[in-house]
């Protein structure tokens, strides 16, 4: 029987995070992590071809000190290559830069004014308070969005866009996770806009962002894991029990592991399935997520023109699977194998039961898709291609997600298991790199302090994290 103070299951961004803070406080820890790596879903592949690419669009920002200080550390200086955001996108066959509510000046006049009279409407009837209920009283994100941007925008790119997204219909998304992840345009701002017809594009907090030099996401994390004590880490030991009451784990292997304190960072739902007794087993059927399908296009040559600068684009229309397409190339020459010789396309495609996906086609559709779109001139150029899919890959703010989610996360804390990280805490809004790595680096912090949920602020105070700088 193999002993440690503080066992950690996932050796993604949380658990690497949470081990850092307990490697930093020398504390007595053991990993255990299911594949031969680290990284999780912030890990990247290579195809046959030697194409790299990341488990969707990551780019690297940051509201937090410490993390940026890891990154730092991971890659030095000079790993490292800045961009300015250029997003766009691509609606009426026409690109509009991102936040498309923002740039409604690029727009045909029919659609312009479409737009405009909705926002005009959605804020005379705040006014008047004729919208049905007030903003306080929203339950839904549709009804966010009809009662935020009104029927053009809403229509023309919002609830399309966010179905293609999220795999699910807007009305059984809650409203809460939005925070800084939809941009709420000052009505005079849009106004300006348009009788300026200047762009705006520096709304968001990944407006400047940067990418690692060589390797792509998964660089960053291989870095930070073997950064750690290696004789506490076991890759290829995927956890297939865990005994409540006796506080042990045990592996695939046959091994057991009994602990003090367990930080789990596996999906809340598989957690459920391995830990039988803390809540009931159908717990988990109410948490909803959806699927990614990351198709990658290796091209020869150079991208067009008209692609040179972008660095992702969204495409909210029928005619393409994918809702994100990133030119990955721009990123980092060396995401391809003959940099300056071959560039690549990454799409993002969701599914879930109420968006199902033909998998047998979905590569040759997204090639169609992609052409139609203008992002590939000369199929003859595609030199490699392939598909991934993400069984789990965003967690659904579904409606009443935390009533569902934080009862669970209080079971298994009274059992000292902490569920936590982008699938283990189900909290979208909580989930990027920067997130889950502060997510496990806080739960140590508390667990140390034997201090309350305030010491974990990332998850439990999203809104108040994301609005500010967290040293």
């Amino acid at each position: 029987m193999n002993e440690t103070e503080y066992l950690i299951i996932g050796a993604g961004p949380t658990g690497l995070g949470a081990a850092s803070r307990l490697n930093e406080r020398k504390q007595d820890w053991h990993m255990l992590e299911a594949v031969d790596g680290f990284g999780g879903l912030a890990a990247t592949f290579k195809d046959e071809r030697g194409f790299l690419w990341d488990q969707g669009g990551h780019v690297q920002f940051s509201h937090y000190d410490t993390f940026d200080r890891y990154m730092n550390l991971a890659l030095g200086a000079d790993g490292w290559l800045p961009h300015q955001r250029e997003s766009w996108c691509w609606v009426r066959r026409r690109w509009v830069p991102y936040p498309f509510q923002n740039n409604l000046h690029r727009l045909e006049k029919e659609d312009r004014w479409k737009c405009v009279k909705g926002l005009l409407d959605a804020a005379e009837s705040q006014r008047a308070g004729t919208i049905g209920v007030r903003k306080s009283q929203i339950e839904n994100f549709a009804e966010w969005m009809l009662a935020t941007f009104g029927e053009g925008v809403t229509e023309i790119f919002m609830r399309p866009y966010n179905f293609k997204v999220w795999a699910f219909p807007a009305e059984q998304l809650d409203r809460g996770w939005i925070g800084e992840r939809v941009a709420v345009p000052a009505l005079k701002n849009v106004l300006k806009s348009i009788c300026t017809g200047e762009d705006s594009v520096s709304w968001g907090p990944n407006a400047v962002f940067r990418f690692p030099q060589s390797g792509g996401t998964g660089a960053v994390w291989n870095a930070i894991g073997r950064m750690l004590r290696q004789e506490r880490i076991s890759l290829s030991t995927p956890v297939v029990h865990v005994d409540v009451a006796g506080r042990t784990v045990e592996t695939a292997g046959g091994a057991r592991w009994k602990y003090r304190q367990l930080i789990s960072t596996i999906p809340l739902d598989k957690l459920i399935a391995l830990a039988p007794g803390v809540v009931a087993s159908d717990a988990a059927n109410g948490l909803l997520f959806s699927a990614t399908n990351v198709v990658g296009i290796g091209l020869a040559g150079q991208p067009p023109e008209h692609l040179r600068t972008k660095c992702w684009m969204y495409f909210p229309e029928s005619n393409s699977p994918y809702y994100r397409v990133t030119v990955f190339s721009n990123y980092s020459p060396n995401n391809v194998p003959l940099p300056g010789r071959q560039w690549s396309l990454m799409t993002e495609t969701s599914e879930s039961s109420e968006k199902p996906v033909r998998h047998e086609t979905l590569v040759e559709d997204t090639i169609n898709a992609l052409v139609e779109d203008g992002l590939i001139p000369d199929r003859s150029a595609i030199c490699s291609r392939t598909l991934r899919r993400l069984p789990q890959a965003y967690p659904t703010p579904f409606l009443g997600r935390d009533a569902v989610v934080h009862p669970i996360l209080r079971a298994f804390e009274s059992r000292d298991i902490w569920s936590r990280g982008r699938f283990g805490a189900w909290k979208y809004e909580a989930a990027n790199q920067d997130h889950s790595f502060a997510q496990g680096y806080e739960c140590v912090e508390r667990l140390l302090a034997s201090g309350e949920a305030e010491m974990e602020p990332t998850l439990f105070t999203p809104t108040l994290v994301n609005g500010r700088r967290n040293p």
